[in-house]
């Protein structure tokens, strides 16, 4: 599953293939996708090191975003956060808080990217009740 999410966290696109399937080879579509949702107003987009090279980056640059790989630190002593990166790994880590969403389980790839549309729609709410409340 390959996933582009705003800076604040919230889901713009999402293409669920195959685990076989590179993970350069789906930036075009995500490319597109985000330019689609967000009105061509994407300039930049922070991957990690699976989506580096030449195609990849070409394969944004045709939708009008620059890709900037973020690359994990040299010299590892104990936890060090990945500036941007995080992100993303924090939006699969509230996805997996929905029990169907654990586990592959579907067989479909429309069912898993549906079930992850859903979850994120109920986590925007739950943020918004939040917000609402506390004003």
């Amino acid at each position: 599953m390959h996933a582009a999410v705003h800076t604040l966290g919230h889901l713009l696109a999402l293409h669920v293939t195959a685990a076989d399937q590179q993970d350069r080879a789906q930036v075009g579509v995500l490319a597109e996708a985000v330019q689609e949702i967000t009105g061509e107003q994407v300039e930049l987009a922070w991957v990690d090191q699976g989506y580096t090279g030449e195609n990849a980056a070409e394969a944004a640059e045709k939708y009008g975003i620059r890709l900037e790989v973020v690359k994990h630190t040299e010299a590892k002593r104990g936890f060090v956060l990945p500036p941007r990166r995080w992100v993303v790994e924090r939006d699969f880590a509230w996805a997996a808080r929905f029990r169907r969403l654990a586990r592959d389980y579907e067989r479909l790839a429309a069912t898993l990217a549906f079930l992850h549309y859903l979850a994120f729609a109920c986590l925007m709410l739950t943020n918004l009740v939040r917000t609402f409340q506390q004003s």
